[in-house]
């Protein structure tokens, strides 16, 4: 076995969560199942006869505020916090129940999913996670923003952000490697101007906000402090990323870059990469040489990758 590789796994038992969306306003009922090795994540609306969507690529819908996914006309909107706490987390394999088209915002951040992680446990599976592992740099630019890729060991993220006042310049660098998703990324929370909410609720969004599941920011500071980090806020925004990158289908290798990026660029990012092969293989573990690493193809799922 390849030195360093990790087996998936799955929950021990279902989790049960109840709230509201943020954006929608309404309430949904959401559970999380134990799925088989090899399954990945995929979100199930139980209210429109248990129709499927895997989290991948191939799925993104239009993305804005909050990263959707959409098969044929069936939406399932603001998945990228619960996508963040998995991968965060380590959990290869689930099956995400929700019985309307958005994802409970809970308290804004991903900190209520690890927390029912590490209540519940998780299940190390007979098979052997694999990674998307970076060969040559993917980049995107927009103007002042910018993401890319690089190849690197383990999952290192350099973030940036250039917010106006109270938030202004602020970094973070972390790896992703070094278990430290949960106390130190998973707490952030979701964040927003309350002189940008007239124009969002008039495009629809935000009907769900309120002070217990958002950082509120006026021109005097924070409205509903105290913050949990000092740079709370760009923390969030690498809770966003790794959310919008689990959408390769694997937990990635390599270095990201990001500066002033968001869910647009970030899923931009990961539609490139997966539409040019070369520049990514998959690999079963960290540190290993690739030949032993390399995973066959007669080892892929058949659904690759279009499942990517």
């Amino acid at each position: 076995m390849a030195h360093n590789a990790h087996p998936e796994q799955t929950i021990r038992s279902d989790i049960e969560f109840r709230g509201i969306g943020l954006h929608s306003g309404a309430e949904v009922s959401m559970r999380l199942v134990a799925a088989p090795a090899g399954s990945g994540i995929v979100f199930r609306r139980t209210d429109l006869d248990n129709f499927e969507i895997p989290a991948n690529g191939r799925n993104v819908a239009k993305v804005s505020y909050a990263t959707s996914l959409m098969r044929g006309s069936v939406l399932i909107s603001t998945t990228e916090h619960l996508l963040s706490a998995l991968i965060g987390f380590g959990v290869d394999n689930v099956i995400v129940e929700v019985d309307n088209l958005e994802l409970p915002i809970l308290d804004g951040s991903a900190l209520p999913y690890v927390e029912a992680f590490q209540s519940v446990g998780l299940k190390q599976q007979r098979r052997r996670r694999e990674y998307i592992r970076i060969l040559k740099e993917i980049e995107v630019r927009e103007g002042s923003k910018f993401i890319g890729v690089y190849p690197g060991q383990g999952y290192g993220i350099d973030y940036t952000i250039d917010f106006p006042q109270p938030i202004g310049f602020a970094r973070l660098c972390c790896d992703l490697e070094t278990g430290d998703y949960a106390s130190l990324i998973a707490p952030a929370r979701t964040f927003g101007f309350k002189e940008d909410e007239p124009k969002l609720r008039d495009m629809g969004l935000i009907r769900g906000a309120s002070p217990e599941c958002a950082i509120i920011l006026t021109a005097r500071g924070v409205q509903n402090g105290p913050l949990r980090f000092a740079d709370e806020f760009v923390r969030h925004k690498v809770l966003d990323l790794i959310g919008d990158l689990a959408l390769a289908g694997r937990r990635i290798q390599g270095h990201v870059i990001a500066e002033r990026a968001g869910h647009a660029m970030h899923t931009a990012l990961v539609q490139r990469l997966l539409r040019d092969r070369s520049a990514w293989e998959l690999v079963h573990g960290f540190d290993e040489s690739p030949e032993e690493a390399k995973v066959g193809a007669e080892t892929l799922p058949a659904a690759f990758p279009a499942h990517a």
